[in-house]
């Protein structure tokens, strides 16, 4: 499928991107060959296929929310290169 220079061209003033001469016939070709491939993607037989959003089976590999044990302050803040108070200190980011 031939892509038209003045899509390429709206494309990339809509992207803010600047193109060469080469640039944009390159793009033009490779976007052509990106239609070409859906296309073919489009003649195969997809019925009986269900939609799927992954390639693998997997479900939520998310653990429950349960409380349990927390660490001891003293224990957790001995870790701390430099504390203040019962506080991580880090060096201001501003």
């Amino acid at each position: 499928m031939s892509i038209i220079r003045e899509a390429v061209l709206h494309v990339a003033n809509l992207s803010r991107i600047g193109l060469t001469e080469e640039e944009i016939e390159d793009t033009r070709k490779e976007l052509g060959d990106v239609l070409d491939f859906m296309a073919k993607l489009n003649e195969l037989d997809t019925d009986g296929v269900p939609p799927t959003t992954h390639v693998l089976d997997i479900s939520n590999v998310f653990r429950k929310d349960v409380a349990g044990e927390g660490m001891d302050l003293e224990e957790l803040l001995a870790e701390a290169p430099d504390r203040e108070d019962n506080c991580f200190r880090v060096p201001s980011i501003l």
